[in-house]
């Protein structure tokens, strides 16, 4: 059985990635400051990650084979931009060293899609569509520029170090019980997002389902082995969450993607999964079409 550590297990993302390690047969250790950890994990405990130290103990304490990292400020400008910058700045670091000075065989970093700097309100253009990794990063915020630092901190120590890294860059995650009218992240209904194209369309329309990144995560902890060390990968949805299709919806919402928003044929989404489906075999199953409650379409 393989002992994995998850921080963030409280989190939005972290429950699915909890629950979906323990069925897959990972003994599962949670970390978090909040509660709500699925009862699937094996041992919970409350830690301050920003603390070099406490990631120390932590990790001795349990000596995971892995550690996927999900704790951080989770929404941009939810707190200060400082608070935000120096929390998941130090926690990635933080969490990667501790890892990776105590053998730690396979660690996981959870980035985020806003890297690309859509949203910003000098304006933004992307260089093509639709977005993969190759696609340059032009942060604008503190949260953004902190994700992005992650990954670099994730790619510095998998230069020289034993233990395989990865990030990956979920899409706008959306937790099961938020497809029965809880609340996302951004505070509005999924159905809202869908009802209100200036709401979804400022973060480009993208979404996966909570369970489907876990999934993901899980993937891509078995192959990483096999990969080039430091690798970022897209997870998002095979659609986009709109009722519309994009080529015709993004040059509303958003007039600088018109020149590119062509190649979003059908319900294509403006983020592309390909590089996870061709290195990981990894495709998203589930869609807003089939997931959200039927009153609510």
């Amino acid at each position: 059985m393989s002992r994995t550590l998850v921080t963030g297990s409280a989190g939005r993302l972290g429950r699915s990635v909890v629950s979906a390690l323990a069925a897959a047969g990972h003994e599962v250790i949670g970390v978090d400051r909040a509660q709500g950890t699925p009862a699937d994990a094996a041992a919970e405990l409350p830690a301050d990650l920003t603390d070099l130290g406490e990631a120390y103990e932590v990790i001795a304490r349990f000596r995971p084979d892995a550690v996927v990292h999900l704790a951080a400020i989770a929404t941009p400008f939810s707190r200060s931009d400082v608070v935000t910058f120096r929390t998941n700045t130090q926690l990635a670091f933080n969490v990667c060293d501790a890892a990776v000075a105590l053998g730690v065989g396979k660690v996981i970093v959870a980035s985020s899609p806003t890297v690309i700097g859509y949203g910003s309100p000098n304006g933004w253009a992307p260089d093509y569509l639709p977005i993969d990794e190759a696609h340059p990063a032009r942060p604008w915020n503190a949260y953004s520029l902190s994700k992005l630092v992650a990954e670099e901190t994730m790619r510095s120590f998998a230069r020289t170090a034993a233990t395989r890294l990865a990030a990956v860059r979920p899409c706008f995650v959306i937790a099961p019980e938020e497809w029965e009218g809880a609340p996302t992240q951004s505070g509005h209904t999924v159905t809202e997002r869908l009802d209100r194209p200036d709401i979804a369309g400022v973060s480009l329309f993208n979404y996966i389902d909570a369970r489907d990144a876990a999934d993901l995560v899980i993937t891509l902890l078995d192959r990483l082995p096999d990969l080039p060390n430091g690798e970022v990968f897209f997870a998002g949805a095979a659609d986009a969450l709109a009722r519309e299709p994009l080529a015709e919806l993004l040059p509303k919402v958003i007039p600088s993607t018109a020149e590119f928003a062509s190649a979003l044929t059908g319900c294509a989404p403006a983020f592309s999964s390909a590089k996870a489906e061709r290195l990981l075999g990894w495709q998203a199953k589930r869609s807003w079409r089939t997931e959200l409650s039927q009153g609510s379409i």
